[in-house]
């Protein structure tokens, strides 16, 4: 949007807005106007309105939270929000970009469930349709959403099963995959290497929700030659498209 439209006095309400959400209850003005660099008398003014409109209270100590406003706000988003609708409406920016398939799919137990997908100009036909399964563990998709077991857990998931071979390249041995997921996990991504099929590279990046959680993953699939050409440009994308979804869905960083 271009910035003669821009209100400014909006805009700033949206910064204390989300100061306030990632500190409740423990900002008071002061602490806001420095930390935003706003001056203590605007400040004053846009606190006493989003507080006289309930999109915030003041608690005790005179500190700041969000208010119920917000809440009915949030509930009503909540309540139209689709995943495959934000992903489709995303996703065509981030093929146009790395010109390669992308796609949509949550965990389900120890499989990955494809919800989506979105094609770009590449050769490359996916084996994996919307509505199939894959083993979590040998794709990129789903590894990034077993990132968020502990080794525990991940043992408790597996106990009666053992890791499959998909192909040679497949991981099968839980210890080492539960490293490649504390590295996923601090990085925010993962990438794959011919584990789910010959040939074939993918990068993933998780999406969370408003309660923080992982709900989702998008990954990118490519061949070989385009891998080495693309990979870093893909990383950065995966990783911004996960942030949007994630933003839609209500998670705050």
């Amino acid at each position: 949007m271009e910035s003669k439209y821009r209100v400014p006095a909006i805009e700033r309400a949206s910064i204390i807005l989300n100061q306030i959400a990632k500190e409740p209850a423990k900002l008071r003005l002061i602490d806001l106007s420095k930390s935003l660099d706003i001056n203590k008398s605007t400040m004053y003014s846009l606190l006493t309105t989003l507080e006289s409109l309930g999109w915030i209270v003041k608690g005790k100590g005179d500190t700041y939270s969000l208010g119920p406003s917000l809440g009915a706000l949030s509930a009503a988003y909540f309540r139209q929000f689709s995943i495959l609708q934000s992903f489709y409406l995303e996703a065509y920016k981030s093929v146009n970009k790395i010109e390669e398939n992308i796609q949509l799919g949550i965990l389900d137990g120890k499989k990955v469930i494809y919800l989506a997908k979105e094609e770009g100009n590449s050769p490359v036909r996916l084996l994996t349709d919307p509505g199939m399964s894959f083993p979590a563990h040998a794709s990129a998709i789903g590894k990034i959403q077993l990132s968020q077991y502990t080794f525990d857990q991940l043992k408790e998931l597996y106990q009666d099963t053992e890791l499959e071979s998909v192909t040679q390249n497949t991981v099968t041995d839980l210890n080492v995959l539960s490293a490649q997921l504390e590295t996923a996990k601090r990085q925010g991504y993962i990438c794959e290497t011919q584990e789910a099929v010959p040939g074939f590279f993918c990068v993933a990046a998780p999406i969370y929700n408003h309660e923080n959680k992982i709900i989702a993953g998008v990954s990118f699939t490519m061949l070989e030659n385009s891998w080495n050409e693309k990979q870093d440009a893909a990383r950065e994308e995966i990783i911004d498209i996960a942030g949007r979804l994630s933003k839609q869905a209500g998670y705050i960083n």
